[in-house]
């Protein structure tokens, strides 16, 4: 799999290091030893497509002036046989590179040949990485952070399988501990007051107020009547949990999967008490020593491995706290499935999570740099300008559902264009952002038809191009060509170079958004690729051109369209054919 910009930057770093060879064994320059050769893409296009300032990086090494350095090494480079078409020396020292248009070219035939291929690089050689997201407390439905969680983990997940990792996306459900015990006190609350009023009995202060809970009553009544009210407490609360938790679930899944998610694990919280896990991983941190009992509760020593402070994983009552599950589901992670690293995505008031559960992956003999912890901030909704709450009624939060159900509203589309468009809309603004800012979600303009919003830009320029290449089909005649048999260099109209430029930098997109787990930047530049392409159709026609043009151009748009359906395909959102 090919990145054209990776291997130009590897041949420019390659005759950068065979002319300063030249220049020392010459005299010109004092041997020098350069760490590493910056190649970097100027900001002003009249700089060049690269750029290295290595005449600075030497300063002290050549004791010369930096721009007298770099016109040394300008005039010792062998430029023969490369895409290098000139060099100069800029400012104080700076060393620009204008390519030649072969390397555009090259591009155009790789994305013919690499097709939906294109853009998936070899970053990670396989390596095993597990993206644990969403997690979402199953005693309720998924809520704004969970979604824009769902779709940071997922797209950071997709864009990894892109670079070359051997990728697991895992949903933890917390179906043990403190929140389970809530959960079935607030059932068992309002199944009682259901049937015999609401003063019959107390809800717990810290009870779930949700309206779901009343509903999952109002159903189980309805089935099974008032057989629990002379059942035991503890008993009556396990079978109300194990009626609503499934349910619940079941919900949580099916909301994943219409906004497009599906995850290969689903791992039980209950599972590590009940294969024993969690004693093991206790016992082991009180056999090494990282424990200590303060107040009747055992503590780690999570300062010892650079926290702030020690954490509480058996509490006074001796039951453990959800950071001793958290650090033996951990430990299954590394230890038992052997994770080579392993990402999580939290909202950004978990940041106090992080040093701690650090310190217990390096309680355990494991590298702390091979666990990833990615904060995002929340998300505000607007409409027509204001603060937009879609409560249905009291009680009831906005849920992932709610949402996709507001985005998809349309009187032209059926229930299942709905949710399509819904999850379409939601992914791509909750990833327009960087994961560390705020997200302000301007639901009138995720509905619009128009290019002022974005996802429907994209989408367009997509539909554009299939529209352009089938009219190409009916009334010309003409299919898209074989590339091998196309004069490429027929394309030299600025905006067809522009488009092709972009074109060749998403294996570097992939590749960046892979190293900065910031998916972000894939949203961007399919934007930037859309603009270009718009550009290209207002400025160069098609049909009715000269054969030799209209195919070039043909295979320009077609390479186009698999550059924007390949983004759309990692943020996993559709590429319609066609649009209104």
């Amino acid at each position: 799999m090919a990145n054209v910009i990776e291997k130009l930057i590897e041949e420019i770093k390659l005759v950068v290091n065979e002319s300063l060879k030249k220049a020392c064994s010459s005299g010109e320059l004092p041997e020098v030893l350069v760490p590493e050769i910056l190649i970097e893409i100027p900001r002003e296009k009249e700089h060049g497509e690269f750029s290295t300032n290595v005449a600075m990086q030497i300063t002290k090494q050549a004791k010369k002036a930096p721009r007298q350095t770099a016109e040394i090494i300008i005039k010792n480079m062998n430029l023969e046989n490369t895409y290098i078409e000139k060099v100069e020396c800029a400012g104080p020292g700076f060393i620009n590179f204008y390519l030649n248009l072969k390397w555009l070219y090259e591009t155009i035939k790789v994305i013919q040949a690499e097709r939906e291929d294109y853009g998936k690089i070899n970053l990670g050689n396989g390596a095993k990485v597990m993206v644990e997201f969403v997690s979402a407390n199953p005693t309720g439905p998924l809520h704004m952070g969970n979604a824009r969680g769902g779709a940071l983990g997922d797209c950071i997940a997709n864009v990894l399988k892109a670079a070359g990792y051997d990728v697991t996306k895992e949903f933890y459900i917390n179906d043990a501990g403190n929140q389970i015990e809530k959960f079935g006190k607030s059932l068992e609350a309002r199944y009682i007051q259901l049937l015999l009023g609401e003063d019959a009995v107390p809800f717990p202060e810290d009870g779930y107020q949700g309206e779901d809970i009343k509903d999952h009553m109002r159903d189980y009544i309805s089935i099974n009547g008032d057989k629990l009210l002379n059942t035991e407490s503890s008993d009556r609360q396990k079978i109300l949990v194990e009626y609503a938790l499934p349910i619940n679930l079941q919900r949580i899944r099916t909301a994943l999967k219409n906004y497009g998610i599906e995850f290969d694990v689903w791992f039980s919280e209950q599972s590590l008490y009940d294969s024993g896990e969690l004693e093991e991983t206790l016992k082991f941190i009180k056999e090494n020593g990282y424990t200590v009992e303060n107040e009747g509760a055992v503590w780690f020593k999570a300062s010892q491995f650079g926290a702030e402070k020690d954490e509480v994983i058996i509490r006074n009552n001796g039951l453990p706290t959800y950071f001793a599950s958290d650090i033996a589901y951990h430990r299954n992670k590394f230890l038992k499935r052997k994770f080579d690293r392993v990402i999580n995505l939290l909202g950004a008031d978990h940041h106090g999570h992080v040093a701690r559960m650090k310190a217990a992956v390096s309680s355990m003999g494991i590298d702390s740099d091979k666990l990833d912890v990615v904060l995002f901030q929340l998300v505000r909704l607007f409409k027509d300008g204001e603060a937009y709450r879609m409560s249905k009624r009291t009680g009831r939060a906005v849920s992932l559902n709610d949402l996709l159900e507001e985005l998809g509203k349309d009187g032209e589309r059926n229930d299942e264009e709905a949710i399509i468009y819904g999850k379409d809309a939601a992914r791509f603004f909750f990833n327009m952002k960087a994961s560390g800012s705020h997200l302000d979600f301007d639901m009138s303009l995720a509905v619009q038809k128009s290019n002022e919003n974005p996802v429907f830009y994209v989408q367009y320029a997509h539909a554009r191009i299939c529209t352009i290449i089938t009219q190409a089909k009916e009334k010309e005649g003409v299919e898209i060509p074989d590339v091998n048999s196309v004069d490429l260099t027929k394309l030299d109209k600025k905006e067809e170079l522009d488009l092709i430029k972009a074109l060749a930098q998403f294996p570097e997109e992939v590749r960046i958004s892979a190293k900065t787990l910031e998916p972000s930047r894939l949203t961007r530049y399919v934007l930037d690729v859309a603009g270009y392409l718009h550009s290209f159709y207002h400025a160069c026609h098609i049909r009715g051109e000269e054969e030799n043009i209209m195919k070039a151009r043909l295979l320009l748009i077609d390479s186009t369209r698999t550059v924007i359906r390949n983004v759309l395909s990692i943020l996993s959102i559709s590429a319609p054919e066609r649009m209104d």
